[in-house]
């Protein structure tokens, strides 16, 4: 997660897009990206793991941002010209678009993908820095000076993260080339994006860069997604299927026409928080009962605290402390599974699932949430409950401390539902039957 919390307002550029053979994109066509799982044997150690320091860098209070390497999903980006085939961390929780850049002539002993080769782009340009682009690229080096009537000052940024990982270089643009739905490429011009010429610290270690898909004006979704009606849309089908299947990031409006089963809940603005999409969850049942929850629980408050973010980079599903405690104690008296030792002690219930026991005593509780607006999530016990050991099921939800966070919607909890980031109307849809589209 990375996100300055000073973003200043957007200033329009130019960005063109040119579909191949074609003088404009038809209105029912959409982008078409294939997401692919970072990790398919992703073990709930090392998802509880990456979580915790995804979290820690979600509420660093200036030096924003999330390790890259808990980011689950992965895009393919095709960058330059020619193309060149990246693969980026695809992140609702940040806004800027960075790749890791080389400036070598002779790349022969790089390998194809592990960088940028910013040399070989004829279309690559970096900014300078007093172009009013610059303006958009999280704060430089304290030593960096823009020198006005020098012809190649060029505009640097520098992102540094919670656990001192950072990526600084140039903030640039460059064209990229993406797949429509109809089988037609598309040209998109003028990119912003950082090129990463420095990349240090452990959680960027593996990283080729991050397409910041959040609510900001320098993010992937509102440069490209306002030529296709500032909307975006994913199913995160389940990768632990093998061979797992494909999922797709879709940009525009076409990508859910037809599924007419979306529900939509509003998208709240924390002005501390910009990037992130945050919706209001009002109340929880299990099994169709409600849960004594008070309503300020879930609350986003003046002073930017609580609320729930919608995250892609994040695999568990994080809850208010007060409403965590009334689901498990739920749970708890539900499931008359014989309980097990968790891998994690930070998994509190965990069950044995032999399929020795009956069909009906291995149910899982349903777990669903009302969320403002009146639609109702109700996602499966697969979506939380976690395979922590052979034949042992875990509770994939975390606690939050009331007061110093906000509650997290993970990845896990979003499998096999179509989720739709709709900027014109402000909102998010979701729906169990729209996976078909991709």
């Amino acid at each position: 997660m990375i996100f300055p919390l000073s973003l200043l307002r957007f200033l329009v550029f130019s960005h063109f897009l040119f579909p191949s053979g074609a003088h404009g994109v038809p209105i029912s066509d959409y982008l078409k990206l294939p997401l692919v799982h970072k990790d398919p044997v992703l073990s709930a150690r090392k998802a509880l793991a990456s979580d915790f320091q995804r979290l820690a860098a979600l509420r660093a209070p200036v030096i924003s941002g999330a390790s890259t390497g808990s980011g689950q999903y992965l895009v393919d980006l095709r960058l330059g010209t020619p193309p060149q085939r990246l693969q980026l961390v695809a992140d609702t929780g940040s806004d800027l678009v960075w790749v890791r850049c080389t400036a070598c002539r002779d790349c022969s002993k790089r390998p194809e993908g592990s960088a940028f080769r910013a040399r070989h782009s004829r279309t690559f340009a970096p900014f300078h820095c007093y172009n009013p682009a610059c303006q958009q690229a999280p704060a430089p080096p304290e030593s960096f000076a823009c020198n006005r009537t020098v012809l190649h000052s060029t505009c640097r940024y520098q992102y540094t993260y919670a656990d001192e990982s950072s990526t600084s270089g140039f903030f640039s643009h460059d064209t990229v080339t993406l797949n429509a739905s109809s089988g037609s490429h598309v040209e998109v011009r003028h990119l912003d994006f950082g090129c990463g010429f420095s990349v240090s610290g452990p959680s960027l270690s593996s990283a080729r860069g991050v397409l910041g898909l959040g609510r900001g004006p320098i993010s992937f979704a509102s440069q490209v997604g306002k030529s296709f009606g500032n909307k975006f849309s994913y199913c995160l089908l389940d990768y632990t299927i093998s061979p797992p299947p494909t999922s797709y990031l879709l940009i525009g409006d076409g990508a859910h026409q037809s599924s007419k089963q979306l529900r939509f809940t509003p998208l709240l603005t924390n002005p501390l928080s910009p990037t992130f999409y945050y919706i209001g969850i009002e109340a929880a049942t299990v099994d169709g009962v409600p849960l004594k929850i008070d309503s300020s629980v879930w609350a986003l408050d003046s002073a930017g605290n609580g609320g729930t973010v919608v995250d892609s980079g994040t695999t568990l599903t994080f809850l208010p402390e007060p409403a965590y405690r009334r689901i498990l104690s739920a749970f708890r008296r539900r499931v008359s599974l014989p309980r097990t030792v968790a891998p994690d002690p930070n998994l509190e219930f965990c069950v044995n699932v032999s399929s020795s026991f009956s069909a009906a005593r291995r149910r899982l509780p349903q777990l669903s949430f009302r969320l403002a607006g009146g639609a109702v999530f109700s996602p499966p016990s697969s979506n939380y409950f976690i395979g922590a050991a052979e034949e042992v099921q875990c509770l994939a939800l975390q606690p939050v401390n009331l007061g110093s966070g906000f509650s997290i919607i993970g990845n896990l909890m979003q499998q096999g539902f179509l989720f739709v980031f709709d900027g014109e109307e402000s909102r998010v849809g979701f729906s169990q039957t729209g996976c078909a589209l991709s």
